[in-house]
């Protein structure tokens, strides 16, 4: 154990964070997998995936943070190149799953994995490395703001085609780096308004051609959750999640005694919030999951600041912020307070492909922080 630890350097509080995280991940999943059970009536070949990918996930959390950070900066255009060419390919050739091609299959196996977490990673790298190098032209809008826009534009249409909460979550985080990055705020208001009228195009594409799309069930969502009285058969995951939630309470059922986990549909991914909630309670479920993301995004604000370079600091604000957002989203939805979007509870929704980016964008930022400890420790002799 000890020779363990001394290979796990970066900020403390993140990687006792990732413990808790761990520990709710393998007990909700462990209780949620019951509904896919049902088709197969084998419980343990799920828990143990995902307990399996779990560990994998740590695995590359242990091994990134030794990667030097500067890497990234170096890979920055590489690694959008190949993102883009990831998003075609999922558009062309992807695999379906509920309506949307969203995996690619990874060559001479059965394997897939979702591309645009790759894309998320590799955007936010690039962004972080261009707001580093433009500092003094970012407030010009062709030499400085142009390029920067066209790549947050591509990436994110690739993404929103099949996946608008997605793509709208990452296009969000880029905005958000830009304002720190001292974008005027006359570009970033062009560039949501750009965002606006991309959704729109994409939207009408969909309604109005022969082109397939998911722009039917953008709509349908929204309108849904405007007006809960239109079609009430279709509210019936939400209508279970808020049971769920209501099961809980304060102190809630206790671990896998979750009534609704059999009927709610992907309780185990988009609505394991819920199912966290009605077995643990507020008081032992949603408050500490939300305490626990609080925590990261607020030691990488820590990060930040010990940063004397700007490449690292861009890059742990797009990183964590990014996996908040989309913690936060993913509750909200449960609570019915955003309209269903897919999103999973990052590192605790069951999810391979979701678990092991996770890992990848945590690995990265604690590797960031193992860098300037490293870098104080030898100040000091």
């Amino acid at each position: 154990m000890r020779n363990l630890l001394q290979h796990i350097k970066g900020d403390r509080v993140i990687w006792v964070m990732l413990v808790f995280l761990t520990i709710y991940s393998g007990l909700a999943v462990a209780s949620s997998v019951v509904s896919l059970s049902l088709g197969d009536g084998n419980v343990t070949i799920h828990i143990v995936r995902h307990v399996a990918f779990l560990l994998v996930g740590w695995g590359i959390i242990i091994l990134v943070h030794h990667i030097p950070y500067r890497w990234y900066s170096i890979l920055a255009n590489f690694l959008l190149f190949v993102a883009v060419i990831l998003l075609i390919l999922t558009l062309v050739k992807g695999r379906s799953g509920y309506t949307a091609a969203r995996w690619l299959v990874i060559p001479g196996t059965s394997l897939t994995f979702q591309t645009s977490d790759f894309a998320k990673i590799a955007l936010i790298i690039f962004v972080a490395r261009y707001l580093s190098r433009n500092q003094m032209e970012i407030e010009d809008f062709k030499k400085g703001f142009l390029p920067v826009l066209l790549a947050i534009i591509i990436v994110c249409g690739l993404i929103l085609w099949e996946n608008l909460s997605t793509g709208a979550l990452l296009f969000a985080t880029c905005v958000i780096m830009l304002f720190i990055g001292r974008v005027k705020v006359k570009y970033l208001l062009g560039l949501a308004g750009a965002g606006v009228v991309l959704i729109a195009v994409l939207f009408l594409i969909g309604k109005y051609s022969n082109v397939e799309s998911r722009s039917d069930t953008w709509a349908n969502r929204i309108v849904r959750h405007i007006d809960k009285d239109q079609d009430p058969a279709k509210q019936f995951q939400s209508d279970k999640a808020k049971i769920a939630i209501a099961n809980g309470g304060f102190f809630g059922k206790f671990a896998g005694h979750s009534t609704q986990r059999r009927s709610l549909p992907q309780a185990y991914s988009d609505f394991i919030f819920a199912i966290i909630i009605e077995e643990y309670g507020f008081v032992f479920g949603a408050l500490p999951i939300a305490l626990f993301f609080m925590i990261l995004l607020r030691r990488a604000g820590v990060i930040v600041r010990k940063c004397d370079r700007t490449f690292p600091a861009f890059l742990t604000i797009g990183l964590m912020t990014g996996l908040v957002i989309q913690a936060m989203i993913n509750m909200g939805v449960s609570a019915g307070i955003f309209p269903v979007t897919g999103q999973p509870l990052p590192w605790i929704s069951r999810g391979g492909t979701s678990i092991l980016f996770t890992a990848l964008s945590i690995g990265i930022i604690l590797g960031v922080s193992r860098s300037y400890e490293e870098e104080a420790q030898v100040e000091k002799g």
